[in-house]
């Protein structure tokens, strides 16, 4: 008992290392759950990078769509960052954190199309960039912004 009074900073460090892990575990694996059936659901909406495939005298009209997400990384993953900038190599916590962003803004973006009744949607394109106070630390991300941009074309019914 007199360790845990003596080392009360480290012992809050740890408890809040535990929180980190706990939280974080269970927000992403809701997420990638949420992610997972999403796309199952949208997969009749294809996203392409190019325009091929359909005859361009069906196309009534094209209009932009976006989707965007921003993601933040919890104090395990950031803990287990700066330890292997210790020693170099994948930062798999920052994998995963870019993973869910990029995923979480093409299905907003196909939602956006789905909802306004496009076919389908061309010339996609992805951006992803930190944001936050730590931003412009170097070394240091807080948050994860992905944003997921097309064109959405509108077919005439058949």
């Amino acid at each position: 008992m007199q360790f845990l009074t003596n080392n009360g900073d480290l012992v809050l460090f740890v408890l809040l290392i535990i929180l980190g892990y706990v939280a974080g575990s269970l927000a992403e694996k809701r997420h990638y759950a949420s992610i997972r059936k999403r796309e199952r659901e949208m997969m009749s909406m294809p996203v392409v990078t190019f325009v091929d495939g359909y005859p361009a005298s069906r196309v009534t009209h094209s209009q932009l769509v976006t989707g965007s997400a921003v993601i933040s990384i919890d104090y395990f993953k950031r803990f287990l960052a700066i330890l292997r900038n210790l020693f170099g190599g994948r930062v798999k916590s920052y994998e995963s954190l870019i993973d869910r962003a990029r995923r979480e803004a093409i299905l907003r973006m196909k939602a956006e199309a789905e909802k306004k009744g496009a076919a389908l949607i061309v010339n996609f394109r992805l951006e992803t960039s930190a944001i936050g106070r730590s931003a412009n630390r170097k070394r240091q991300v807080g948050s994860v912004e992905a944003l997921a941009y097309g064109t959405a074309v509108f077919l005439e019914q058949q």
